[in-house]
């Protein structure tokens, strides 16, 4: 049991600063019924910065998402902050508007000027605000694709993309010198009439719909039926304007999904990567004739999509394929244009597929990846701005894609035009998009992916299955066989286990963190090569993995996924054992 005194002044602190009587009753109640450990869960741990900015489930505590979520002294110290302003927008999940208007609170508070969009929007138009607005930073607050009970920040820097350290750092440090909530800070009803909030939603929606037109001008119309669903998000507006802008025609939708919804009812969980998640859009896809289903998360900036093969089957595009396929789209148009492929680049994260790595070095442009999360994928595309590449593709396998000079951030819906323009041109040379990416794998070899996650919300246990990964009788102290491969090399991103075998001193080139990241490489002796990434989530109660294996050969891929995916449950991770159950 937690020592009650330290409970005790963590209680009176919490009920000092909260004015929000649901919160409050939340820890007045636990504390009336001796709930010690959950209160120490709650109240001893705050919330961190993960790979995709605040996200926690809904309650009370500092470990969660809550009213007392702080951030304006930080960007204060940046030059002319307060003239600069703050853009601050919210999705429809519950709380959303409310913590909106107390962001917004905080800010106006401090002197800032704040640009407010008013109702919902999709979290592509923040980042695109701060940009176009020359703002020093931005707040969406969304949970993006995590259940109904979750919610959350992602939060943008001057440069228009999310936070890397050390700044996440220094606005948790500024939030724990600024605890106590002023008087006022809890008027949220307010600030629209505030003579420092500027209401720039309507712009900024014109402008980004403009800037998508200009991306992609009109091309010749391809007689393509499609299907779109937008999760019970944000995504139906935003999509169907840059469908009419980019000279597409209308698409059809999946009512049910249609409209913004925070409870999602007709979904488990509001992510289009789920299994089963696309299955109303499938059956309407097949009632009104679809060939293509495109889908975006509710917060519009993730983007997946299907295709129906032949009467019966359709094939769900996973977050690589998709990248793969972009990827030769952009190759396209940038070769139309002349300029010299060795100053072209792209990007994506560590765990995403090396089938990037083998179509740049086939094609002869520049590719970089980086740490999981695009605020690290973003900050890197400016990196080699300013060297002078021409950053064409950022993506990650979480089905997240960024295809604009003027957004470093993922963007559901300019990755769904891009996809839907490949598909109207091999449609017009009598094609289609399966079949392209089949003709990729010929050209670049075979890449099968297993990405999935042991559900895990326990910290000590979490602890338990990467100790087991380091502790091997060999040389490194890590495995050295994964079913029939062989592991040639380890790469450990954690903070205290920092090595990569492939540098001759032995330091990773990538930065280490406090999250557990270990990548394993091996291959066989008749030449199939594996890549294992194994992480803790930084939002979510998951160890993730991400197994991918190349081939010459299409026929192997499968049975040695299969393999290697059952010796990581068994006799890696040990699932069974320690009860963890795998999605």
């Amino acid at each position: 049991m937690p020592q009650s005194s330290r409970i005790d002044e963590l209680v009176a602190e919490w009920l000092k600063y909260d004015k929000n009587p649901e919160t409050r009753s939340e820890i007045e109640h636990l504390w009336d019924d001796g709930e010690w450990d959950e209160l120490d869960k709650r109240l001893s741990h705050r919330i961190e910065f993960g790979t995709a900015g605040l996200r926690a489930k809904m309650q009370a505590g500092y470990s969660s998402m809550n009213d007392l979520i702080g951030l304006a002294a930080h960007l204060s110290t940046l030059p002319d902050a307060l003239k600069r302003g703050v853009v601050v927008g919210h999705d429809h999940r519950h709380n959303s508007k409310r913590w909106a208007g107390l962001t917004t609170r905080a800010f106006l508070n401090r002197g800032f000027k704040v640009y407010s969009y008013r109702g919902v929007v999709h979290t592509p138009l923040v980042p695109f605000g701060v940009k176009k607005l020359g703002a020093v930073g931005g707040v969406m607050v969304t949970a993006s694709h995590n259940p109904a009970q979750d919610n959350g920040w992602k939060v943008y820097y001057e440069n228009a993309v999310q936070i890397i350290p050390p700044v996440d750092k220094a606005i948790a440090d500024a939030i724990l010198e600024n605890l106590e909530p002023e008087d006022d800070a809890w008027d949220s009803d307010t600030v629209r009439e505030h003579p420092l909030c500027e209401d720039k939603t309507n712009n900024m929606r014109y402008d980004y719909h403009n800037h998508v037109a200009a991306l992609f001008p009109p091309e010749e119309p391809a007689d393509l039926a499609i299907t779109h669903t937008s999760f019970h998000g944000s995504a139906d507006l935003s999509i169907a304007r840059a469908f009419a802008v980019t000279g597409l025609p209308p698409i059809m939708t999946v009512r049910q999904q249609r409209d913004p919804d925070p409870d999602f009812p007709t979904l488990p969980f509001p992510n289009p990567e789920e299994k089963g998640a696309l299955s109303l859009a499938i059956e309407t896809a097949n009632s009104n004739g679809s060939q293509y289903i495109l889908a975006n998360d509710p917060d519009s900036d993730r983007f997946l999509a299907a295709e129906k093969i032949d009467r019966n089957q359709w094939h769900v595009y996973t977050g690589d394929e998709i990248g793969a396929l972009l990827a030769s789209y952009v190759l396209e148009e940038y070769k139309r244009t002349n300029r010299p492929l060795d100053k072209m680049a792209m990007v994506a994260s560590t765990v995403s597929s090396k089938m990037l790595g083998a179509m740049a070095k086939a094609e002869g442009f520049h590719f970089e990846d980086t740490l999981t999360g695009f605020k690290y994928i973003g900050n890197k595309a400016l990196e080699l701005e300013e060297k002078g590449y021409a950053v064409e593709l950022l993506y990650e396998e979480a089905i997240g894609f960024g295809l604009s000079p003027f957004i470093r951030d993922k963007d559901g819906i300019t990755a769904a035009i891009a996809f839907v323009r490949l598909a109207a041109r091999l449609h017009r040379r009598s094609t289609s998009v399966f079949a392209q990416l089949q003709l990729l794998y010929k050209k670049y070899g075979f890449f099968g992916t297993r990405n999935s996650y042991f559900k895990c919300g326990d910290g000590a246990l979490k602890a338990k299955v990467f100790k087991g990964l380091r502790e091997n009788k060999s040389d490194t102290g890590y495995p050295t066989q994964l079913g029939s491969f062989k592991v040639q090399d380890v790469r450990d991103l954690t903070d205290g286990h920092a090595y990569d075998s492939m540098q001759s001193d032995k330091k990773p080139v990538l930065p280490v963190s406090a999250a557990d990241m270990i990548t394993f490489y091996g291959a066989k002796e008749s030449g199939e090569s594996f890549v294992l990434t194994v992480r803790t989530s930084g939002t979510e109660p998951k160890i993730k993995y991400y197994l991918e294996v190349s081939s010459r050969d299409q026929a192997t891929i499968e049975p040695l996924l299969v393999e290697a995916e059952q010796a990581l449950a068994g006799e890696w991770v040990k699932s069974d054992e320690l009860g963890l159950e795998k999605a």
